[in-house]
């Protein structure tokens, strides 16, 4: 084959560190905007960001031109930068050292979009930790409770 196609849809998970309280309303927007820009700047289009007071959630068409680890940690870092620059408040903000990243099937796209567009509301009947466990459950993954919650 002489070209390269790839699409891959992810839907990457990862929270504050120590899952606390950063991310509220006054600044959530902005925030999911600014990682907008860094997922285009890294040719991996985010079709919805969202999230709550302590994680978010990124669905994204991954450029083929990145790793995936790389991807997050370019978010995680350049948006880490930014947020300590939005006042005393923010000064001591750090997100958790892992994340979660979900494969997508097209045909799931715009359920998906809903979901994390509906964050607030869904987590008033369900916590974070409840959340990414079902989904580590939902796929199958084998994880370690203990290397979880940093």
């Amino acid at each position: 084959m002489s070209q390269s196609l790839v699409k891959n849809y992810i839907h990457i998970v990862f929270s504050t560190k120590h899952r606390e309280d950063f991310i509220d309303e006054n600044i959530e927007k902005e925030l999911f905007s600014y990682i907008a820009t860094l997922c285009k700047d890294f040719e991996s289009t985010a079709l919805q960001i969202g999230g709550t007071d302590n994680h978010i959630h990124i669905l994204c068409l991954l450029s083929k031109k990145i790793a995936l680890m790389k991807l997050v940690q370019e978010i995680k870092t350049y948006s880490s930068k930014w947020i300590k620059t939005k006042g005393e408040k923010y000064e001591n903000f750090f997100w958790q050292d892992g994340y979660g990243a979900f494969s997508v099937s097209p045909n799931n796209i715009f359920a998906v979009i809903d979901y994390i567009k509906n964050q607030r509301e869904h987590h008033n009947e369900m916590d974070f930790k409840t959340e990414i466990v079902k989904y580590y459950k939902k796929y199958k993954m084998e994880y370690d409770e203990k290397y979880l919650w940093d």
